[in-house]
This record gives C-alpha cells, structure tokens and sequence, in this order.
C-alpha cells in the first residue's frame, strides 16, 4: 500500500532501521534516532542499488515521487541515477572552482608582483565593488558580452566613466587568462568595444589662473576612490600646508569647535596655527566618524598606525587625469599665495604667515604664531569662500586681464 503524510508522521522508530515502503522502489528508512531518509531502490547492469532521495520532512511525500519518476527516467534512458548525481557534482564542483572570482583573483596573485606598489589592490578594490556583487559567482566560461555589459554600464550610470573602461579591460585581462588556463574558450569582452562611450581625459592649463583652478577643484570633488582620500583632496586647498603636514595631520592638534589646527612646522621646527573655515571644519566632521578614534586624521589604508601614504594624493590627482605639471601636492600653496594676493588683494604679510614662511616685523623680530590670528582668520574663510564659489561656476576675471 502506498505511503500517506499520516502513516508517515506517526511512524515510530524501533531499536533497528525500519522501511516503509511506498511504490516503484522508493522508501523511508527510518533510523533508531527517528530520522526519517528518502530511499530509491533500483536495479542498473543487473546489480541492486540504493539512491538516497533526502530527508522527511524537508523533502515531503510529493517531492520524493517527483524525485524518484526523474531517476526512474534517467533508467529508462540508459543512465545510472547514481553515477549522473555524481557527475553533476563533479560538474559544479569545477564551475565553482572557476568562477569568475576565482579566475580573477588567481590572476591578480599571478601577476601583481609585477606591477607598481598598490595598483594590485586598486584592480582587487574595482574587482570587489563593481564586478565580483554581480557575476563574480559565475562559471567564467558561461559570461556573455551582454551579460558582461550590464555590469560595466552600471559603473557608467553613477557618472563614473573612466572606471567603467578601465573594469572592462581588467575583465578582458582575466578573460584572456582563463583561455589560456583552459578554463574558457574566449574573451566576450572583445565585443564590447565601442559600446561604451569614450573616456575623456581632464586637462588642465596653469593652475594660477582661477578659471583652471576651478576645474581642478571640480574634478576632485568628483573622486569615487576612499572618504579619506577624497576628504584630503578636499581639504589640501582649504588649508594650503605642505603635503607632508596635511597626511601627518593628527586628531589631537585639531580642535573643530574653536576651528584651529595647531602644530609643529616640519622645515623649521616651529608652532604654526591653521585656522580652519567653515568648509574646512564640514570636511573634518564628515571624516571623523570613519577615523576620528585614531591618531591620525589620514590614517593608511593598510594601517591606521601609520599616515597615509606620500603617493596617496597625488596618485588620486594622476587618476583624475591632473597632470604632474598641472598640480602637485605643492600646487595648492602657489595657487593660495597668488590668487589671494593679484585676486583678492590680501595683504602679503598675512599670505606669509599662513604659508608659515620667515616673516619679520621692522626691527628684524620673527612675528609668533598668533601674529595677525584674526586677520588670517578672516582670510581663510574669505579663501573658502571664494573657492567654492569658484567650484559652482561663479564667473572669474583671469588674472592677466587685471590692471
């Protein structure tokens, strides 16, 4: 007599195995601890065998049938249940050992020594935030151009077009090295070439001359790399300091409220104080959540014992497409001390003192640090101000048409 879900649920479990049997060799073995197994009963090459089915009640009554009548037809068809279940493992054993993700950061192991310090981990980094989400589980050999083009457009549609480019041809790069490897048969993204829009790079002319500067700052506002990075970037006008004391900078010499960063000049060994404008102190508030409970303000991105890195900014800057004779970490002093001087008409002194140069009064003294604090004060929010002004688009009068 066939099984019913009531026979089943009340079956009780005895100090040996007991079948219950339903119809065409399927069973449930029930074990001496009251589990209850699916069996399948079946002769192949004149031998007997056994298939196990699942487990009551995670597979129910119904499914087990189900299960059962597809072996029963791999039977009639010639095939062994058991051995097909065994390749099928072996099957997915192998897609999963070849899947994209694997594929790629086998690449990047084989291949990174070779390459300048970090740029490994920027491919791994794009790798892990637009790629791997989406088809880093698939077997590498079953991608498809389209497939592989839903993922690089949706790098395009936040706006960043560069990336999408450069993603597509790291994906070209694993691709051709699974072909190599045996592990795919081609590279679908060589179909996709001129289905993204071309990349266009930012070039800039004197940094001096505000309308450049503008774009500059504009293109850094824009960077889709790290907060701490990009919160550098921003900050680095804003304060004018040397590069050095910007990625050194630490969270106990800053005080938001009074909005001041007080610290030792690294040339002269001397006190200097930065005071911080309004967008200055947003900037630092924004980053303080992610490393404010650090030492440093731009911690490393392997280490949050150590500053970032000398490259870090610049590195960002050349990725922009910032050329090294456009802006450098130093830039942002020459662009201060001149627009705010031929532009805003600030007195040099005051200029000096915030570039924490040799400054002397009259009689040959060297002014302290509090020297002009108010009216430099003023300046710095008066330079934020113009900045971002400068950043929306505010027409400017370049400076070789100022009398």
């Amino acid at each position: 007599m066939p099984l019913t879900d009531t026979a089943i649920r009340n079956a009780k479990p005895g100090a040996k195995p007991i079948k219950l049997f339903d119809e065409r060799g399927l069973y449930l073995e029930l074990s001496p601890t009251g589990g209850k197994w699916w069996r399948l009963k079946y002769r192949f090459d004149g031998k007997e065998k056994r298939l196990s089915l699942g487990v009551y009640p995670d597979v129910s009554l119904k499914d087990a049938r189900d299960r059962r009548d597809a072996a029963r037809k791999l039977l009639a068809d010639g095939v062994d249940p058991s051995e097909n279940r065994k390749a099928e493992k072996s099957a997915r054993a192998n897609q999963s050992a070849n899947s994209f993700e694997v594929v790629a950061r086998e690449w990047v192991a084989k291949y990174s020594a070779r390459w300048a310090t970090n740029h490994g981990g920027r491919i791994v980094q794009r790798f892990e935030r637009d790629i791997f989400p989406w088809i880093g589980g698939r077997p590498i050999a079953d991608i498809t151009a389209p497939e592989l083009l839903t993922v690089v457009r949706r790098i395009e549609s936040r706006g960043a077009l560069e990336t999408a480019h450069r993603a597509l041809g790291n994906c070209g790069q694993v691709f051709r090295y699974a072909v190599a490897t045996g592990r795919a048969e081609r590279d679908p993204s060589v179909d996709l070439r001129g289905a993204l829009p071309p990349a266009k790079s930012v070039h800039f002319a004197a940094t001096t001359e505000p309308k450049q500067v503008a774009e500059i700052l504009r293109a850094m506002e824009g960077y889709e790399g790290t907060l701490t990075v990009r919160c550098a970037l921003r900050l680095a006008p804003l304060v004018f300091v040397r590069p050095g004391e910007l990625r050194k900078a630490e969270w106990a010499d800053i005080d938001l409220d009074a909005a001041e960063w007080r610290y030792t000049v690294t040339k002269t060994n001397t006190p200097h104080i930065v005071p911080l404008s309004r967008q200055a102190v947003e900037i630092l508030r924004e980053l303080q959540p992610l490393t404010g409970l650090g030492r440093f303000v731009f911690p490393s991105a392997r280490s949050n014992a150590r500053p970032m890195s000398d490259n870090a900014i610049l590195a960002a800057m050349r990725r922009m497409g910032i050329g090294k004779e456009e802006m450098s970490g130093h830039g942002f002093r020459a662009v201060a001390r001149t627009i705010l001087d031929e532009v805003l008409g600030v007195r040099p002194d005051y200029i000096e003192h915030q570039l924490a140069h040799a400054v002397r009064d009259p009689n040959g003294r060297a002014y302290n640090r509090t020297a002009h604090l108010p009216e430099r004060r003023k300046m710095m929010q008066q330079w934020a101000d113009y900045l971002e002004k400068l950043k929306a688009g505010a027409e400017v009068i370049p400076l070789l048409q100022r009398a």
